[in-house]
């Protein structure tokens, strides 16, 4: 076990880049009164978003910037940005705890192991950790270095999500990913060597994989024995080097056939699937993860960084501006957010479904009504259409997509939109 320092701050919590004053005022008008009526907030998380990469995937739609020179950046520039972000939303959630933090890119793991230190520093100097607090990394194979990853360690990451994507060289170049089989490896290792906790995230339904292949993907990613396992379905996202030059992928039948093969590795293996792409051994889901998928509250910062606020009368959506120039500017102006808007009452169904619906154990009535300061008889209609068509079950106790419902979710969650 590696022993975990007790960080300091980077710079004194007496001084800080922002007039709160000033900001504070702007929260006040989410306090007043409105359409909805929440009795309590949900529990919130931080996301924090780091948009640099060595080379952008030709599948990936995420914010992600290739670094220049091979790697240079504006580490120093960046986390003073994101301090000064976090301290201009701090009026937005005064008093409230951070239960999970997630840091995510782009590749995290390209940052110094000085520069997580400091940004986990400003992190506790700003807001009231839990003591449990979850503090996820994502990790990129081709950037482990052991000695960084014991540091990141030593500054309070507690668990990695690890980007291996497959463990086949050949599928590896097709992914265009930065490192190969035996760094996969590697890297996995490194993890657990340092860590007790990490994710190991595998794509299948890759350019002209074979259900062979797809099962020894998952088989070696399995005898390392992670504690949780993301496997997820390729597919052609919009404005993605693939989406403009599609490679051939297996066709639905073999792709189903996959998605059987890990249904039943992965059980016979101890991993329970309690969300689409989601496998857990016990009492490792991943629980920033499941706050996204319950309807809880999480604050973004970073560029291109989202966040979902309650307020007793209302719930908030914002985005940061994504391209990294342009945030760091607008940090500098007091004005990183480049779209707010309030869910609006007819949407709130939709909204919270489209989360939920995930969940293969589904979700206790009493929550929608929780987390979205409306009655259950606001979806009643479309939770009695889509039991009907079988791909729902209900009670008084759970809500949940049958076995129909998980494989045709998208057909699900539809019939919760307006109109």
């Amino acid at each position: 076990m590696i022993p975990i320092k007790i960080v300091g701050t980077s710079t004194p919590a007496s001084k800080p880049a922002v007039d709160i004053s000033e900001t504070a005022g702007v929260a006040a008008k989410y306090l007043q009164g409105g359409a909805l009526n929440l009795t309590a907030l949900p529990p919130l998380s931080l996301y924090i978003h780091f948009p640099w990469c060595v080379r952008k995937c030709p599948y990936c739609d995420f914010n992600s910037h290739e670094a220049k020179d091979g790697g240079a950046f504006p580490e120093q520039e960046y986390l003073d940005a994101v301090r000064t972000d976090l301290e201009m939303a701090l009026p937005l959630i005064w008093g409230r705890k951070i239960y999970t933090i997630f840091i995510g890119g782009g590749t995290p793991s390209l940052m110094s192991a000085a520069g997580l230190d400091r940004l986990l520093s400003d992190v506790r100097t700003l807001l009231p950790l839990d003591s449990d607090c979850e503090i996820t990394m994502e990790a990129n194979p081709g950037t482990f270095e052991a000695e960084k990853f014991k540091s990141y360690r030593a500054s309070g990451v507690n668990r990695l999500s690890i980007g291996i994507q497959s463990f086949n060289e050949r599928h590896l170049k097709a992914l265009g990913r930065i490192h190969d089989d035996n760094e996969a490896k590697r890297a996995v290792d490194i993890a657990l060597a340092n860590f007790d906790n990490f994710n190991l995230d595998l794509m299948y339904a890759l350019p002209s994989q074979t259900l062979d292949e797809a099962r020894q993907d998952v088989e070696t990613a399995m005898s390392f024995q992670p504690p949780h396992l993301s496997l997820y379905h390729l597919t052609m996202e919009p404005n993605t080097l693939f989406a403009k030059y599609p490679p051939t992928l297996p066709d639905d039948d073999a792709s189903a056939d996959m998605q059987d093969m890990i249904a039943e590795l992965t059980a016979a293996n101890g991993y329970n699937q309690y969300e689409i792409s989601a496998y857990a051994k016990e009492g490792r889901r991943a629980r920033h993860n499941l706050n996204y998928w319950e309807f809880g509250d999480y604050l973004g910062i970073g560029a291109g960084a989202h966040s979902k606020l309650s307020f007793p009368h209302r719930i908030l959506r914002q985005a940061r501006y994504k391209q990294p120039k342009a945030y760091m500017e607008q940090i500098k102006l007091g004005a990183p957010i480049q779209e707010e808007y309030e869910i609006q009452r007819e949407d709130m169904g939709f909204e919270f479904m489209l989360n939920t619906l995930r969940l293969h154990g589904g979700f206790d009535p009493n929550l929608f009504s929780e987390r979205t300061g409306m009655s259950i008889n606001a979806i009643d209609k479309q939770l009695n259409a889509a039991e009907a068509k079988g791909l729902l079950y209900r009670d008084y106790k759970i809500i949940k997509p049958t076995a129909l419902g998980q494989r045709f979710l998208n057909d699900l969650q539809e019939m919760f939109l307006k109109g």
